[in-house]
């Protein structure tokens, strides 16, 4: 994600909860993994053991393959390209500009940044995020589909941000939101994209959206150009994402705070949301009028769903599902009940907010998307609360129960969805490092979160440490698991930490962390592959590679952890300046797919395209850098990362 703009979003000046902070003892013993349950208690499976089914795009079902890890570790080195182990092969497969492949219509790009707006409606949009594949025909054929989180207008327009104009507002809300491209494996055994593509679509953020569950149509809902509440241009800051087991792809909207210029002195909804004067980052607001706040203050309430999209519908309207709850959503793991009940879990990034479970009402049907589409509109929406003896509870946001009251503000259900942040302070919930991706683990279904870092943590007037957040001053981050008191929509859950990131060569203490293996900071994207190999990709501002407590880790990298004994193993590091984001696999788990973010970031996170760019000129070694999906293979043609 967009790295600094949510270590600046920091809107939680809620009081809760007192109940979770912990003495300096006991952060020590947390510190050493004293408070963490066994390996074996949680993780050995048991009675929980095949209680759900995760959703999964892969189509596969290997566990019986294991979960060791087989590769040769991958050293640590600051560099401008790709590195993969030894035996493994990583090719560009789709990039910032590509065409995506509707027929007739592929504009080519043009290294100068010179593409209209229009052509960049039917081009990869920028900052490739959150992905995941969906089969077509077995391991041979599929859809990849994947977010673009956000845009760096120095490298989007020939002049960047000089002679801003309505034309380069409408290039950048072209750049943003998904795409859906088609790929297919060779008989040579390379995977190629395939043009065109009856399948392949680009949805912006000015494409236009649905909007169902229990917001759908409320007052807070409707705008001037749509007094319906209904129906919203666009989706924006897509970040992480999930997949469902019917076959469709849940898009998340994170930092949509950035795109609205609020007032000078915003009323206490905005203000919660971090929406304020000199907040419209991107200038949108100076050319599209519903991004200014003030004229428009219910255009914001449309931004922060969990959006579900058909990649085999290019026909279909992305429809944002209001039962879930709005945030700045990360990402959206999906599983499935015994009884066939969809689970979702999110991560809200931004410092001390929240992690959600959303339980449906009603069952999956068996047809696929078509006989799903109402599903993940009726249900309940829970946060979390992490207790200081590895107990936690999940907490329901349901208007009329506990302080969800008229009388707190919240009128109706749609209200407490609308103003989930408002909600959960109230309640209760543990406010948190930043959650970012979660994910589920289909063998065991333990759940993991990764909270990416937190340099407030402890300073005067934020939060103390509690038992999920232990340290003070937070730079590196850690990944929280829990394991469900029961199938996947029970009440209460235990937890720990699978680990605290760090380096253990540092001097500061609170730094050093308990790794098992190769040192990283900052967690983010996450994935446990159906073999149950978890997946760790990290998002380390490019201001902060190399400095300080990261002196060490000069690149941004992706990991793979062995869960069942905790060793964590280096299989990749990504060119200078970039984030390691967004990973799927196909179906037989030979091809992984794996996202390039922001090649050659500047420190400002804006590059000027009057300079020489000196971070990086990768993947294209001329001009802009470009970010852009890769694909892994080994040479051998076996299973990744065995």
């Amino acid at each position: 994600m967009a790295k600094s703009f949510a270590a600046m979003e920091d809107s939680n000046r809620s009081s809760n909860p007192t109940i979770h902070d912990v003495m300096d003892a006991q952060r020590r013993v947390l510190l050493r993994g004293g408070l963490a349950s066994s390996l074996v208690a949680l993780l050995g499976g048991g009675a929980l053991a095949g209680c759900a089914t995760t959703g999964s795009a892969t189509g596969a079902n290997p566990a019986s393959l294991g979960r060791q890890i087989g590769f040769t570790s991958v050293p640590m080195a600051a560099q401008d390209t790709v590195t993969v182990p030894p035996g493994y092969t990583a090719r560009v497969l789709f990039r910032w500009g590509d065409p995506v492949g509707v027929p007739g219509q592929m504009p080519a790009f043009r290294p100068d940044g010179g593409n209209s707006a229009a052509d960049q409606a039917l081009q990869g949009g920028m900052h490739h995020d959150g992905m995941a594949w969906f089969s077509l025909d077995g391991a041979r054929r599929g859809l990849l589909t994947m977010n673009h989180e956000y845009t760096d207008d120095g490298l989007l327009h020939a002049d960047g941000m000089d002679n801003w104009s309505a034309e380069k507002v409408r290039k950048s809300i072209a750049a943003h939101g998904v795409s859906v491209i088609e790929v297919e494996r060779q008989a040579d055994g390379r995977v190629t994209q395939v043009l065109p593509s009856r399948y392949a679509r680009r949805i912006t953020a000015a494409t236009p959206c649905v909007v169902q569950g229990p917001a759908a149509g409320h007052a807070l809902m409707r705008t001037a150009a749509d007094p319906s509440g209904r129906n919203v241009l666009g989706t924006l800051n897509n970040c992480a994402n999930g997949y469902t087991p019917w076959g469709t792809y849940l898009t998340c909207e994170e930092n949509f705070a950035n795109y609205f210029e609020g007032a000078e002195k915003p009323d206490a909804h905005h203000a919660r949301w971090g929406i304020k004067k000199g907040g419209g980052f991107y200038r949108w607001h100076e050319f599209e009028e519903r991004f200014d706040a003030v004229r428009h203050p219910n255009e914001s309430n449309r931004f922060g769903w969990v959006v579900e999209i058909d990649p085999q519908n290019p026909d279909a309207a992305p429809i944002k599902r209001t039962a879930m709850g709005r945030a700045a959503h990360e990402g959206a793991a999906v599983a499935l009940t015994a009884e066939g009940h969809a689970v979702v879990y999110m991560g809200e990034d931004a410092r001390f907010e929240y992690i959600y479970k959303f339980v449906s009402r009603d069952k999956m049907q068996p047809g696929g998307a078509a006989a799903n589409r109402e599903l993940l509109d009726h249900g309940t929406l829970f946060v979390g609360r992490f207790d200081v003896d590895g107990t936690g509870a999940w907490l329901p946001l349901v208007h009329g129960q506990g302080p969800l009251t008229v009388a707190n503000g919240f009128a109706d259900q749609a209200e407490v969805l609308i103003k989930a942040r408002q909600a959960s302070d109230l309640l209760g919930g543990t406010k948190m490092d930043r959650p970012e991706w979660t994910t589920i683990d289909p063998i065991t279904k333990t759940v993991y979160c990764t909270l990416t870092n937190n340099s407030d943590r402890g300073k005067p007037g934020r939060p103390y440490m509690d038992a999920a957040n232990p340290r003070a001053n937070n730079t590196m981050g850690q990944i929280i698991r829990w394991q469900e008191k029961g199938d996947l929509n029970a009440a209460t859950f235990t937890w720990d930490h699978l680990v605290l990131a760090g380096d253990p060569s540092l001097s500061r203490e609170g730094a050093k962390g308990n790794i098992r293996g190769d040192v990283f900071g900052s967690p983010d994207g996450l994935w446990v592959d159906p073999r149950g190999v978890l997946w760790i990709q990290t998002d380390v501002s490019t201001s902060t590679l190399g400095k300080n407590d990261y002196v060490n880790l000069p690149n941004n990298q992706m990991l793979a952890c062995d869960p069942t004994v905790g060793e964590i193993r280096r299989f990749l590091v990504g060119p200078a300046g970039c984030e390691l984001t967004g990973i799927t696999m196909t179906s037989d788990l030979r091809a992984l797919f794996v996202n390039i973010q922001h090649p050659g970031e500047s420190p400002t996170e804006r590059s000027d395209p009057r300079q020489p760019m000196k971070i990086s000129s990768w993947p294209d070694r001329a001009g802009r850098p470009r970010s852009a999906t890769l694909v892994i293979t080994r040479d051998d043609g076996g299973i990744i990362g065995t």
